[in-house]
């Protein structure tokens, strides 16, 4: 008999998030499970991309609340809500300024208005073998679904994340098992809640090489054909690093590398401050911001190099893509970096600074056998990983023996020191 699974996620607009969930939806084994699928805001352009077995569960307003406009909730009628939102931000404001925080208060917001608001949220009525609560709001789906396994997957560096750890903690607690998409991941949220070593179980992004590499022989526009074009793909956001992208970009040209190009594909609430940062070094016509694309492997397979200028990540699944189609790479040093490339092989990694990410830049430029050899060695691998979902599935069917080994694993790397 297959058993029943619910997969929890809050949209399904275009991020790293939400298409490695499409990847591991695509490759489900569904002779064995019903997947329903509940999205919180039935939003985003992923939506027509999900695989026909899964049973997408209707609409709750309710949920859909979360990022939208406080005055548009009310007008709906969403009164309690979006009184604990109002009440959320006050409180993560006046916190955010205590501990100092450079992010500003969005994501404790975000952490309150979802712990208040998991209280008075309608429940889903099926009970499921297991529930997924793919991204956040995990606080609102533990509570929410009646399961007998919950599962609950990590995908960020939990040691850069400003958030309030104590009320975090208590979300994590409430979940048998906690799914981590790489061991610098797995290390970082140890380091922030050490006695729950006995639920994480590392499993990684799925990805879909011969999905992308099809969908990358379409023709584009945009690029200038006279230049060196550099692409870089993310939310629009501090994280991102997009602003020392800019930096890096003006102190090249002021080397005279003038026929440098880079373009982000992306959106998000910082797209108004790069955009003026854009004009004020005069880059209007050599750093692009070309907004969302539904499919950016196009744009990734024709560029000359891919960079991703981070400030942390957990593991980018942009930097993964670009890797299958076999581009030069270059990434910042970030926590995680380590995991996301070996340097020197299938990419470079530089200082997290303007300046480092410049001298990178001008090193790939000028050294076409670097590229090529990087390139080289990357059309050299094989990055399909359809079993990692072995591990999901042994959690999903009780298997007590390939559990244990898997934390039997995890226990020899922390005593290495490995995590």
């Amino acid at each position: 008999m297959k058993k029943d699974i619910l997969i929890a996620v809050y949209s399904m607009e275009i991020g790293g998030i939400e298409k490695s969930l499409i990847n591991m939806l695509n490759s489900f084994d569904y002779s064995k499970y019903n997947v329903d699928l509940f999205i919180c805001d039935h939003s985003g352009e992923l939506l027509n991309d999900i695989p026909e077995q899964v049973n997408v569960l209707p609409k709750v307003k309710k949920y859909s609340v979360f990022r939208r406009p406080i005055k548009e909730c009310l007008k709906e009628g969403q009164i309690s809500t979006s009184i604990i939102r109002m009440v959320s931000k006050i409180l993560a404001s006046v916190e955010t300024r205590l501990k100092k925080f450079k992010e500003g208060p969005g994501y404790i917001q975000m952490q309150l208005s979802f712990k208040y608001s998991s209280f008075i949220m309608p429940k889903i009525k099926k009970e499921y073998e297991a529930v997924i609560s793919y991204s956040w709001p995990h606080d609102i789906i533990s509570r929410s679904v009646k399961a007998k396994k919950r599962i609950a997957w990590i995908h960020t560096d939990y040691n850069q994340l400003e958030i309030n750890h104590s009320m975090d903690f208590k979300a994590w607690k409430k979940f048998d098992h906690i799914l981590s998409i790489s061991e610098d991941v797995t290390k970082s949220f140890l380091t922030q809640y050490p006695s729950l070593y006995r639920k994480i179980v590392k499993c990684e992004n799925i990805t879909s090489p011969d999905a992308i590499k099809q969908l990358s022989r379409q023709d584009i526009k945009g690029y200038d054909p006279e230049a060196f074009t550099i692409l870089s793909v993310g939310r629009l956001s501090y994280v991102k690093g997009f602003d020392m992208a800019i930096k890096a970009l003006k102190l090249l040209h002021e080397k005279g590398l003038t026929s440098i190009k880079w373009y982000v594909i992306g959106y998000g609430g910082y797209m108004e401050e790069l955009q003026k940062m854009i004009n004020n070094y005069g880059l209007d016509e050599s750093f692009v911001l070309l907004g969302k694309k539904l499919n950016p492997y196009p744009f990734i397979n024709t560029c000359d190099l891919f960079v991703q200028p981070s400030r942390y990540e957990g593991k980018a699944v942009t930097v993964t893509e670009a890797k299958i189609l076999g581009k030069p790479i270059l990434i910042t040093d970030y926590p995680t970096s380590r995991s996301q490339i070996i340097d020197g092989k299938e990419g470079i990694i530089r200082d997290m600074d303007p300046e480092s990410l410049a001298e990178g830049i001008e090193e790939l430029y000028g050294n076409s056998e670097l590229r090529d050899c990087l390139s080289s060695y990357l059309q050299g691998q094989d990055f399909s990983n359809s079993f990692e979902l072995k591990k999901l599935y042994s959690l999903l069917d009780g298997d007590v023996k390939e559990e244990k080994s898997m934390h039997n694993s995890l226990s020899v790397s922390i005593r290495k020191g490995e995590i």
